[in-house]
């Protein structure tokens, strides 16, 4: 295979995979705290055996996630609840710490809240918050605390990474941080309010047209390349 196809080929490989993250993102453009990626693609360009000539291979392997803020929907749950800027809720799971975006609790059996997989959601300290389960109203004022009855009782742990490029996506609207987490002070906690996804369907099914038909001509291109390669060997096997 010459170095044409090569080239097409890695770029073909990167489309492919941004096909799959457009498509991920259009299936979730109405989840909860859903936030949107793209495909980052790098160019690797080296020297031909001319002085002047080069070859460029583009690979497609790393997403970048768009933290912009979603819309907010109001639920008037008590314990539906949206952030208001940046940062995450914190998540207690059987693989160790999460953050999400997705406010979505509820109380277990045992008075903890927990998101729809059972994840504890964590308070200021690090602690599942608890509920208690006498109370007849629960508010909730725009720095994260809870009140029952008049009385407060928790406060929501809002965190971000230290360094964002340590944050991976996990399943669902789940994220892994490989590292460090600082506290959020300047966000606002809504109780009452899902935050929406942040993915506009519009914008995304004209990408998924435009990475579709640039695939297409990469196919027609490499179509054009194998015919050029066998008329050469017919033309020199006579």
């Amino acid at each position: 295979m010459d170095n044409a196809a090569y080239v097409t080929l890695t770029r073909l490989s990167g489309l492919k995979r941004e096909m799959q993250v457009i498509a991920h993102n259009i299936a979730n453009a109405s989840t909860t705290g859903y936030r949107r990626e793209g495909m980052v693609f790098s160019e690797f360009v080296v020297g031909g055996q001319g002085q002047d000539t080069s070859m460029s291979m583009a690979l497609g392997n790393t997403r970048q996630t768009f933290q912009t803020q979603g819309e907010l929907v109001q639920t008037n749950g008590n314990f539906d609840l949206a952030i208001q800027g940046e940062g995450f809720f914190q998540l207690e799971t059987p693989q160790g710490p999460r953050l999400t975006r997705a406010g979505m609790f509820t109380p277990n059996e045992a008075g903890e809240l927990v998101n729809m997989d059972g994840h504890f959601l964590l308070d200021a300290g690090g602690a599942p918050i608890f509920v208690p389960p006498d109370a007849r109203t629960i508010a909730m004022s725009d720095d994260g605390t809870f009140s029952a009855d008049g009385q407060p009782f928790a406060q929501v742990g809002l965190v971000r990474p230290v360094d964002p490029i340590t944050m991976t996506r996990g399943a669902g609207t789940v994220f892994e941080v490989d590292g460090d987490v600082e506290p959020v002070l300047d966000a606002r906690v809504r109780q009452g309010f899902l935050e929406g996804s942040n993915v506009d369907p519009m914008p995304e099914m004209a990408r998924m047209i435009e990475v579709q038909r640039a695939y297409e001509q990469g196919q027609r291109l490499l179509e054009r390349e194998d015919d050029r390669i066998k008329n050469v060997i017919q033309t020199l096997g006579r």
